[in-house]
This record gives structure tokens, sequence and C-alpha cells, in this order.
């Protein structure tokens, strides 16, 4: 399916070097967008002011705009105010997406690829970061889409944004269901966290450590927590009752994740078990799993349990 199904939306793409405008204007192309980068703020008004004749051969179709702190003359706060401006104006709206991601990791991709900060050229990267984020803060607070890559590959922000910007008018709401574990941070842009740790942990059982919550004798064992039935039932039936208020509100997705401490226990098994509830409920939703391939390791569990198997995992 392509854009060309769809009301046309123009979308103009930024945020933080590093965060994945180039990967995220190559997936709206793929969907069918019309997409053009570094647009010089010259050339700005007079593409928005008249959207459409970007093309005339697929004037219907969606467009996004990538801009970003490299543009001559960037102004993140007139920007914001141009698009004020054009929106009362004209019939159209024009959403943004803010692509943002913490410092440490964009310093490690700036390493790695070994490109010059573009506000840094002649300093650490770490330095231009913090004075690209200043200048972006009036485009992040007026974003209605923020996506944040931290803990994103290339192909995880490709998912998403299909998620979020591939739909046709009346799809059913995009639910997802995701693990994770805390010790590796907390899962990004998820819209609802439940802390599985209070459950008794599978690690310190040696025959189930190797294993994962998708195994049932990992699941046995964890449902046999005094206090499993009784707080699981009652995450679901939350869940079960906000689900369609969240749809009849236009919502276009929603991500709900379970953490545990190493990710591969106790949130793999709760988010197995609430996906099939929702399924059962009528819902269809997509189940991602973040840390189930890392290793299982005690000095993670450690690190948030005291060792005897009630916290931790």
């Amino acid at each position: 399916m392509t854009d060309r199904d769809e009301p046309q939306r123009i979308l103009l793409v930024t945020g933080m070097s590093g965060a994945g405008k180039s990967t995220a204007l190559r997936t709206f192309e793929d969907m069918g967008w019309e997409t053009v980068d570094n647009l010089p703020l010259s050339l700005f008004d007079q593409l928005l002011e008249s959207p459409r004749s970007l093309d005339r051969q697929a004037a219907d179709r969606s467009i996004a705009i990538g801009i970003d702190s490299r543009t001559r003359g960037f102004d993140a706060g007139a920007i914001v105010e141009r698009i004020k401006t054009l929106e009362s104006d004209h019939d159209f709206r024009i959403e943004t997406l803010f692509l943002d991601c913490n410092a440490a990791e964009l310093e490690r991709r700036f390493s790695e690829t070994r490109r010059r900060h573009p506000q840094a050229q002649d300093r650490p990267a770490a330095q231009g970061i913090l004075i690209e984020r200043d200048m972006m803060m009036p485009l992040r607070r007026w974003a209605e889409h923020v996506i944040d890559t931290s803990d994103s590959s290339a192909n995880d922000l490709r998912v998403e944004l299909r998620n979020r910007f591939s739909r046709q008018a009346g799809q059913e709401m995009t639910v997802t269901i995701a693990s994770f574990g805390f010790a590796r941070g907390i899962l990004r842009n998820a819209d609802m966290v439940f802390d599985m740790r209070f459950l008794r942990n599978p690690h310190w059982d040696e025959t189930l450590r190797p294993m994962t919550g998708k195994d049932e004798a990992v699941g046995d064992y964890i449902a046999e927590d005094p206090a499993y039935e009784d707080a699981v039932g009652r995450m679901e039936e939350l869940l079960v009752t906000l689900l369609p208020r969240y749809r009849a509100e236009g919502k276009a997705y929603v991500t709900i994740a379970f953490g545990c401490t190493g990710g591969r226990h106790r949130s793999v098994h709760v988010a197995e078990r609430v996906a099939q509830r929702l399924r059962d409920s009528g819902f269809s939703p997509t189940v991602a799993h973040r840390d189930l391939a890392h290793p299982s390791l005690d000095t993670i569990e450690r690190t948030a349990g005291d060792g005897n198997g009630n916290a931790g995992g």
C-alpha cells in the first residue's frame, strides 16, 4: 500500500543531526510520498504556499520536507511561527515529526561514522550536540510526532514510521506490546509502561535461566507468584478499558511496554499473555521483545535485586 490511497499530508521532518532524518525520508519515499531534503529557507514558504504544485503529475501525494540546523539562516522559532501563519491563511495542515536521540548515543554515532557534527566542525561533537539541542527546542516543543531513536536501529525506525504514517483512513489503531529490560534502559516511545520486577524471578532457578518468557516452564514458574494473577489480570482489564477510548479519540498507535530487569523472562511472559488477551478482545497487537537476545547475567540481575529470586530480571 502506498500513500496514494490516503488523503494528502504535509509533514516537516526535522530533529537532531544523527537521529535518523535521512532514514526517515527514504522510508517516506518508499511509502510513496514525495520528499524534499535540505530545502533552502528561501524556498520553504514558496513550497508550502502551494504544496500541490511540487509535482503536478502526483498532486495528491503526501509530502515530507526535510529541514535541519545545517540550513542557512535556520531559525526554529521563526519556522514554527511561519507554519502557524500558513495554516491559518490556507486550507491545509502541516504536521511536524521531530527525531530525537540522547547525547551519548549521538556522540557514538558521529564517532563511528567519523562525521563532523554540523555545529562543531572544529570542536568535539558533544559541544555541537548541546548547541543544536538549544537551537532545535522550539521545533521539539511544537512537534506533534516525536520519536526518540536512542535505542533504535534504522530498521526499528522504518517500522515505527510505517506504523504511524502508512495508514488508510478508518484503519484500526496500531497496538504494539513490547518487553524490555530496565538494566538496558527504559523503552523509549512507550505510551504506557508496567514494571514486572515485583514478580518472582526465573533467573535464579538454574534450570529456567537459559530459557525465556516464551517457554511454558518459565510462565508456570512466574504464575506461581501469589500476586501474579490478580496483578496481571487488573492490567489486562485496564488496557481493555483504555484502548477503545484511545481509538475513539483518534489515536493512531499505542505502545504498551512491560519491563523486568533483564528483559528475558517476566516481561516477555506477561507481554505474550497480555497480547493474547487483547487479541481475544478484538485487537490485533504486534509483539516486540527488545532484549530477548541478550544473555541472562547474574551481574545484571543483582543491580535491581537481592539475589533471592524476589527481584531482578
